[in-house]
């Protein structure tokens, strides 16, 4: 029934909450109050814990918000300089090598808080899947039917058996469960966002070889030309280098978490 949390979806979020409740109930119970240097450590510890917990409310928050009409408020933005408003936020986060693969020429009509939390989500997970120096892209094109944006990474990639899943709820990769970072919910959000949009996300990628997550959203209808006040020149584009072939996939979306 609309309005209603799936059972399976508050089961899964009681069964991963209850983990850093146990461990913060655990390390109190054991705590030395007259040990400055374990006062220390856990506080430390159980401050950690309740940042990952407070993520992952935060997460669940936008996912049960998902379903209701207004959790996209689309607008006219412009696709390149949202590309580019990404990169500019995520750079400065961790000692990448940072690339731009193509940007996206024109409008497109979208939620632009919403897509940019999702590109965030795609960035922030090739961030926590490389090592410094490692590449790590992003890009956006035009087509005909739909805008896309990407994020490129150099990792370790995702072995095929685990890509029909990676989107679900709480489902980490292999590469993703050894760094403890992260909800589980991240890519849950980000095709939740593409399907608000009436697009979808996909995943290539093999073994070794990096991986490159595909947000796509109808292009829809040119934006109507609107003059610029005392000024008769024509719309600047994006320098744009080589749009970066990418193969969508199916219709719809493939279903957790690296």
């Amino acid at each position: 029934m609309k309005g209603y949390l799936p059972r399976t979806f508050v089961d899964d979020a009681g069964h991963e909450l209850r983990t850093p409740v146990t461990v913060l109930r655990g390390h109190l119970e054991v705590l030395d109050t007259d040990d400055a240097a374990d006062v220390a450590s856990t506080r430390a510890l159980l401050l950690n814990e309740i940042d990952r917990m407070s993520r992952m409310v935060d997460d669940l928050i936008v996912l049960a918000k998902a379903g209701r009409p207004d959790f996209v408020q689309p607008q006219w933005v412009d696709a390149a300089a949202l590309t580019d408003q990404v990169l500019t936020k995520m750079s400065a986060t961790a000692p990448r090598d940072w690339q731009v693969d193509s940007r996206a020429v024109g409008s497109v009509e979208v939620d632009a808080q919403r897509i940019t939390q999702a590109l965030l989500q795609l960035v922030g997970n090739a961030v926590r899947h490389t090592e410094p120096g490692d590449v790590v892209a992003i890009g956006s094109d035009r087509g005909v039917d739909a805008v896309r944006w990407w994020v490129r990474d150099s990792g370790p990639g995702i072995a095929v058996h685990e890509q029909e899943a990676i989107f679900e709820r709480f489902r980490r990769g292999e590469h993703g469960v050894a760094t403890g970072e992260g909800s589980g919910l991240g890519l849950s959000i980000v095709r939740a966002i593409a399907q608000a949009h009436g697009g979808r996300v996909d995943v290539q990628s093999v073994v070794g070889g990096g991986a490159t997550f595909v947000l796509s959203v109808p292009a829809g209808a040119p934006e109507p030309d609107l003059p610029t006040p005392g000024s008769h020149d024509e719309p600047h584009e994006h320098d744009r280098t080589p749009t970066l072939t990418l193969s969508t996939g199916p219709t719809e979306p493939r279903g957790g978490g690296r």
